[in-house]
Order: C-alpha cells, then sequence, then structure tokens
C-alpha cells in the first residue's frame, strides 16, 4: 500500500491511495472461510461447499467490501496522523479514473479532500464584549407575582357580564323572520367568551347583558374569517360552517369571571411549597432571586452571540474549497436539489466558520468536560422548559431524573454535549476578555436579541 497527499492549494487536497494484493486479501479468505462454515447450499453439508463455488458466489462482493474498509481505515488513519484538517469527509475524486477490481492489483483510488482554511481565532484582555445584566426591577417582579396569581386564580359565578367573562348558554338557529327554526341548529351549553368577537358590532351585542339575557347573533358575522371558530362553536364540520348564513339565539345560563388568586400564604405555598415563603417580601425576594439566575442564561447567551460577531470579524472573510463543500453538501442532502445548496450554502459557511472558531477557543482555553457537566447541562435545560410554564419549583429529585430521560435518548446527547461545551466556554471567556459591563431592562434586552 502506498498513500500520499496534495496539496493543490490551502484548502484543496488530492489523496492517492495503491492497494496491493497483500492488503485486503487475508480479509478476504477469511470472509469466504466464514462464509462456507454457515453457507447451506442444497446438495451439500452445512460447512462442506467446495471454497471454489463459495469464490464464485461471494468472492467479487467480499473482495470489494475488504478494499473499501481498507480504503477508509487507511485514509482516515493518514488524516489523524499528518494532522490534516479535513472538512466533511473524503470524496471519489474527479480524477478517478475506472478501476477493474476484477484484474489483478494493484488498484489506485484518488479522493478529493476539503481542507480547513487558516486562521487564527483568539481572545486576550485586550478584546473588549459586551455583557448585559438584566435588571430585575419592580414592574418585573409585579408581572411576574401577577402570572402566579393569574395561574393559580379561579372562575366564579356572576350575574352581570362584563368584557372578559366566559359565557355558558343554548344556541338555536333562527329562520329569516327571527324565530327557532324547526331542525334547525342546536347547542346546549355552548361557551363563548366576547371578546374574542372579531366584529366589533357583533361583540357589542354582549355588552351589559345579564343571567338569563337572550341575544341575537350572527357566527358568520361574527368570526368572517375563522370557520375554525364557527364549526367549534356549532359543533359542525368545516364545511358545514362554510354555509351557515343565519342568526343564532343564545340564552345565557351562566355567567363565570376569572379572578386571580390573592396574594397571601396559600399562593406562597402553591408557587414555592409548604412554608417556604412567609411574607409577601418574601415572595418577592425568591421571585427576583429566581429571575437573576434564569436572566443570567440569557445573559450568557447574549455574550457568547457578542463573541461570535466579534471574532468573525476579527478573523475576516475566509476561503473554503466551494466546489468540494458543495459536492459534500449535496451528498448528505440526496432528497434535494442543486438549489436546495445554492440557497443554504453561505448560511452553513457561516455556521462552519464559527465551529472552526469555536474548537480554536476550546482547544485554547483547555476546555475538557465529564458525563457530570453533560448531566448538568440537561438538568439546566430541564430547568429552563419548566421555567417557560412559571414552574420554578420542580425539586432537584424531579429535575435529574428528567435529565436522566433526555441523556437516553441518543438524538439529545450530542446537543447536551454541546450545550455543557457551551456553558463552560462562556464562562471561561468572562474571564479572558474585558468586560463591558451594561444593565439594561428586559424590554430593553429583547429588542437587542431582535
Amino acid at each position: 500500500m502506498n498513500i500520499s497527499f496534495e496539496a493543490q492549494d490551502k484548502v484543496n487536497g488530492l489523496m492517492t491511495i495503491v492497494v496491493e494484493e497483500a492488503d485486503f486479501q487475508a480479509d478476504v479468505e477469511k470472509t469466504l472461510k466464514d462464509y462456507r462454515k454457515r453457507a447451506n447450499i442444497p446438495g451439500f453439508r452445512p460447512g462442506m461447499a467446495p471454497m471454489g463455488m463459495i469464490k464464485r458466489q461471494f468472492g467479487p462482493s467480499v473482495k470489494m467490501d475488504a478494499i473499501n474498509k481498507f480504503v477508509g481505515q487507511e485514509l482516515y488513519k493518514y488524516i489523524q496522523e499528518n494532522k490534516i484538517q479535513m472538512l466533511g469527509e473524503p470524496l471519489p475524486s474527479e480524477q478517478q479514473e475506472p478501476v477493474d477490481l476484477e484484474a489483478a492489483a494493484p488498484y489506485t483510488f484518488k479522493f478529493d479532500v476539503a481542507v480547513a482554511p487558516e486562521m487564527k481565532a483568539e481572545l486576550s484582555g485586550r478584546d473588549k464584549i459586551d455583557y448585559y445584566t438584566i435588571n430585575v426591577d419592580d414592574d418585573l417582579i409585579n408581572k411576574q407575582v401577577d402570572m402566579y396569581a393569574s395561574r393559580s386564580g379561579s372562575y366564579e359565578k356572576v350575574e352581570n357580564f362584563e368584557g372578559n367573562d366566559m359565557l355558558k348558554g343554548d344556541l338555536r338557529e333562527l329562520d329569516a323572520e327571527g324565530n327557532t327554526l324547526e331542525g334547525g341548529i342546536t347547542v346546549e351549553a355552548a361557551i363563548m367568551m366576547p371578546q374574542y368577537i372579531k366584529v366589533e358590532d357583533q361583540k357589542k351585542l354582549f355588552d351589559g347583558a345579564k343571567l338569563g339575557d337572550i341575544i341575537t347573533f350572527n357566527p358568520k358575522k361574527a368570526y368572517p374569517e375563522s370557520l375554525g371558530e364557527i364549526s367549534s362553536l356549532l359543533k359542525i364540520s368545516r364545511d358545514e360552517a362554510e354555509k351557515i348564513t343565519s342568526d343564532f339565539s343564545y340564552q345565557i345560563t351562566e355567567i363565570s369571571r376569572f379572578k386571580k388568586a390573592e396574594v397571601n400564604q396559600d399562593l406562597f405555598d402553591q408557587a414555592f411549597g409548604k412554608d417556604a415563603v412567609k411574607s409577601e417580601e418574601e415572595f418577592r425576594q425568591r421571585i427576583a432571586d429566581d429571575l437573576k439566575a434564569q436572566l443570567v442564561q440569557n445573559s450568557d447567551y447574549k455574550f457568547l452571540l457578542d463573541v461570535r460577531k466579534h471574532l468573525e470579524k476579527k478573523v475576516g472573510k475566509l476561503t473554503y474549497p466551494d466546489a468540494i463543500l458543495k459536492r459534500v453538501m449535496m451528498q448528505n442532502n440526496k432528497d434535494k436539489d442543486a438549489d436546495f445548496v445554492e440557497k443554504n450554502y453561505e448560511g452553513s459557511i457561516k455556521e462552519l466558520t464559527w465551529h472552526l472558531i469555536k474548537e480554536q477557543l476550546v482547544a485554547a482555553n483547555e476546555i475538557k468536560i465529564d458525563d457530570a457537566e453533560v448531566k448538568q447541562a440537561a438538568v439546566e435545560q430541564a430547568r429552563a422548559q419548566f421555567a417557560q410554564y412559571g414552574m420554578t419549583n420542580i425539586p432537584d429529585e424531579y429535575l435529574e431524573n428528567y435529565a436522566q430521560e433526555m441523556m437516553k435518548k441518543q438524538e439529545n446527547v450530542q446537543g447536551l454535549v454541546d450545550r455543557a461545551v457551551d456553558m463552560k466556554l462562556t464562562q471561561t471567556l468572562k474571564g479572558v476578555v474585558k468586560l463591558n459591563e451594561k444593565t439594561v431592562s428586559l424590554d430593553e434586552f429583547n429588542k437587542l436579541m431582535q
């Protein structure tokens, strides 16, 4: 076997490997002997078929597999030993001449290799990066208190309708004279929330309504662009809803008004557990502490985005082996056409540049992670998911069990590893660069993220 690498330019390489008979013959013989032992051929006892027959039947495919295996192993071995920073996979070269595997060896195979562009992605105390601390002010705490009170609220029965109330009543289709249509649509205990009626004059029909009142309205006029609303209200199909033009009477049998929970010990216990918080002051402080912990993750995420932007500018435009990478992209998306590659290539190169930059940062700062850190990343991801629904009082044991389940799914593992690396890299880089610290409101921060 002979293998060589020719750098055609800084980012395009050609690998040539010459395979001799001795490189694969032993593997072929071993595989054919195994085939013979397992072969069940009529007229011969198991394992006793003539080797010549086995070679004629299986020899060509076994030889091809053995050569492919050998070539693949030697290519990657050479790339690793010679520290060639390859992008994607080696591709059969466009310079490859036909190889007749039925003829005797040697066989020559050529591969096009995409090589990563040379660059230096370095950070030091001379690099100044913005770091935004989100201010947890009274307005933000008040909104969170209101969220807890709303989530723990309940409906109470009332006599008079107000704008956000929920109604329950009986719907009956009317004829042209305003009488109940015989055989028409009837829905008992139909639930309505007039605040969601799209057309103002139909919505106003419910103003000042009281328990027992009968309101006449037109569903088609009330929801002119929403067949889904009409079909749901009248318990009919969308096709039937499209044909509805009639007025309906709606006799109100129940009015329910949502009332937020009182800010008291019951709410404190529901939010954070029995007696964990014992006063409104402690409640607000606990909310503030939890918000600060959550918002630090937002600040860190924004910081890493700004590090990326800073280094992309510092590194400048890089030259890539576009032709090879487009072939690789096409090979990895065989169900797509060439237009897909052209539309998405620039975006993929942008992500590849950041990947290469991050690789250098990880290596330069000796970032290594262990299983415990991957698990912690899973716990933090689980905590963030629950926090989106206002569930901040999840026991650590439950979060850990949830994280363990996430880690059992192979499709989640690489994402969690990447998250763990990002978390550790972010903390490290905050101590490397000069932080230009700024305090902003949550609204200001969200605008920065747009």
